[in-house]
């Protein structure tokens, strides 16, 4: 069942449109009695992906580049996917406060109106470009949430990017200072910055498990590599994937997307 709903948000302060998929019986092809009966625990609640977009995109990204309804149908989730701009997924100095609703209002929203489950260990997030630092970002800013994150071709060294962008080295539609405020001079080891967040969130105890992926031939590759060797420096256990012969597009998301709910939700594909 593919749904868009459109409500007003009391953090945003406007009304919003969000895209959400829940798995039903009519999504497989073949429908049997047998089949009905026990894939859908809607009384106990279903696992939830929140699905991130990258600059450019919004909340329709997914639904129109991807098969993820047929993803998420045949893992048994419900998908979920909201746009934020070109906003890095922050509570932006003068503007929405996409970082609270993302992580505060949506869930909440999402929790009451769909047959969803409010565990920790049912609650995933992911996420392409910006999008892959998104999934980090709120994960390991807020580790209590969600227990696992996918970057794919992600802008995960957020300090290093900004110098490109400053450079003119990397294309950047963004309005650095509007995202993250006077941080921006300092971004490296501030609260925005995801190798600060993981050595915070270890030494708490309490860490998401990560999944990161991109193309070689990526604009991103790069750093990607890089941002993949600091973690490991930290401790962290990463499922990486360096993917031959592809790019930063949907080719390679709409791909991953499949391998990353695999390793979210391993025993739920029928």
């Amino acid at each position: 069942m593919f749904l868009t709903c459109h409500y007003f948000s009391l953090v945003l302060n406007r009304n919003v449109e969000i895209n959400v998929v829940v798995p039903t019986p009519e999504g497989n092809e073949q429908i049997t009695a047998e089949g009905k009966a026990q894939r859908y625990d809607y009384e106990g609640g279903l696992p939830v992906v929140y699905l991130l977009h990258g600059a450019y995109g919004d909340n329709s990204s997914w639904m129109r580049f991807s098969s993820i309804e047929r993803y998420a149908q045949a893992h048994n989730c419900i998908a979920v996917m909201a746009g934020v701009e070109n906003s890095f997924y922050q509570d932006m100095v003068h503007g929405s406060r996409y970082f609270t609703y993302m992580t505060e209002e949506l869930p909440a929203y999402i929790t009451r109106i769909f047959p969803a489950s409010k565990r920790r260990e049912d609650t995933y997030i992911a996420g392409f470009s910006m999008g892959g630092y998104g999934a980090y970002f709120l994960a390991l800013s807020r580790p209590d949430l969600y227990c696992k994150a996918a970057s794919m071709s992600g802008a995960l060294d957020i300090a290093a990017l900004y110098e490109a962008a400053k450079s003119g080295t990397v294309d950047s539609p963004f309005d650095w200072r509007q995202s993250f405020g006077d941080v921006v001079d300092h971004l490296a080891g501030s609260d925005r910055d995801l190798f600060a967040l993981y050595e915070k969130d270890k030494a708490e105890g309490l860490v998401p498990e990560l999944y990161q992926s991109c193309g070689d031939q990526d604009f991103l590759f790069e750093i990607n590599r890089a941002a993949y060797q600091r973690f490991t420096a930290l401790g962290a256990q990463i499922e990486y994937h360096e993917v031959p012969d592809h790019m930063h597009n949907w080719d390679f998301w709409d791909l991953d997307i499949r391998r990353i709910l695999d390793w979210m939700l391993p025993m739920a594909v029928n």
